[in-house]
């Protein structure tokens, strides 16, 4: 029980001596000590590494999971499970789940409907796509998102920690410093007043030996704060370069990180390139149905107060280079008002300001026409074209 009384007695008396340095350095009353410019450069690129890493990380996984009410329940639930040792269940994707609706929907109005088959095949396709995700999401996870995670969680906080104590070490050396320059000018007060020659008929004798011992005690005070300066200076020196090793591996975490974007962006790109392909597969099989709205398009026209879906085919989407040829008369120049991307490559992309051939092809609808430019051609609308005389 003595041993920790004393503990806690000495624990806050270094407290408050740190305190009061602390506020006398706020208050310009005492001096710093400044580390070297290479070693504040080192921290404020830690500081930085630490503050975008963070942002990076919290964006990065709102994206896989979007939704900040699902994102916030499952770090919860991988929280619980990981301090229950257990494995964490497979949570399904909202492209699963929507699939899943579909087949339940497809079962209720009739499996043998157009309507009922297509949504059989489209819900399979969600299954896919849900399936694809799953894995982007659980490969971003390992070799992405966990390095950032294990940079904060572990090499920032034993940056942040071995800073706090320089921090504290310094403000241990400078009240050292504060100490042994306080006791120097004590001592030379009581040596400029032992040097003068006492009266002892105005000055008694004992207070003159006063005099004598206390500059003895402040030269003794002297020491000890020279000795205690020698020991703090050595320890602040020993921990400045623990801490400046710790900064300069912030360049390695970098290179480190950067390998992980590129991991990343190889994931990333694998996963739009196979959702891509099942969308492809599935435009494929959706042709293929019989009694399918590609094939009925032609024959059944939408009403008039809907707009023509882009899915419906009409003779214009089969053109190519080698079977339209321009008509001999008929051509126009138009100038090209907007941008526009092409839908599909039945279309022609246009530039703003851009000169441009345009003609129409017999069965063509009356707002597009054929546009040529160069070795290129295909249907572009008639709004985003202002037709020259």
């Amino acid at each position: 029980m003595d041993f920790n009384v004393k503990r806690l007695a000495t624990e806050a008396g270094l407290f408050l001596t740190r305190a009061v340095q602390f506020t006398e350095e706020k208050l310009w009353q005492s001096e710093k000590t400044n580390l070297d410019q290479d070693f504040e450069n080192l921290t404020v690129r830690a500081d930085c590494t630490k503050h975008w890493t963070e942002k990076i990380l919290r964006q990065t996984e709102i994206l896989l999971q979007p939704n900040p009410i699902d994102h916030t329940g499952a770090r919860i639930e991988e929280f619980l499970y990981e301090k229950l040792d257990m494995k964490a269940p497979s949570r399904i994707t909202n492209s699963e789940l929507l699939g899943q609706h579909m087949e339940d929907a497809a079962k209720e109005f009739g499996l043998e409907s157009p309507y009922g088959s297509t949504l059989v095949k489209v819900g399979e396709c969600e299954r896919r796509l849900g399936a694809v995700e799953k894995d982007f999401i659980q490969t971003a996870d390992i070799s992405f998102l966990s390095p950032l995670r294990n940079f904060l969680e572990g090499d920032c906080r034993i940056i942040s920690k071995e800073r706090r104590l320089l921090e504290n070490l310094r403000l241990d050396l400078d009240a050292c410093k504060t100490r042994v320059k306080k006791a120097k000018a004590a001592e030379a007060k009581v040596a400029s007043e032992a040097e003068v020659v006492p009266d002892f008929q105005e000055t008694r004798p004992r207070n003159y030996v006063l005099s004598a011992s206390a500059s003895a005690l402040w030269t003794e005070e002297v020491e000890k704060a020279e000795q205690e300066l020698k020991t703090a200076q050595k320890e602040f020196d020993r921990q400045a370069e623990v801490t400046r090793l710790l900064l300069e591996g912030i360049s390695c975490t970098h290179v480190n990180h950067l390998r992980c974007l590129h991991e990343f962006v190889e994931a990333q790109a694998a996963y739009y390139r196979q959702c891509h392909l099942h969308m492809q597969d599935l435009q494929e099989e959706l042709r293929r149905l019989p009694g399918g709205f590609a094939q009925n398009s032609s024959q059944n026209a939408p009403p008039p107060s809907l707009p023509e879906p882009e899915s419906v085919s009409s003779p214009v989407e089969t053109l190519t280079i080698e079977e339209v040829q321009a008509p001999a008369s008929g051509t126009r120049k138009a100038k090209v008002l907007y941008d526009y991307d092409a839908a599909d490559c039945s279309e022609l992309s246009l530039l703003a300001d851009e000169i441009i051939t345009v003609y129409t092809m017999p069965g063509m609808e009356s707002d597009w026409l054929v546009g040529e430019r160069g070795n290129q051609r295909g249907r572009v609308p008639v709004t985003y074209l202002e037709l020259l005389s």
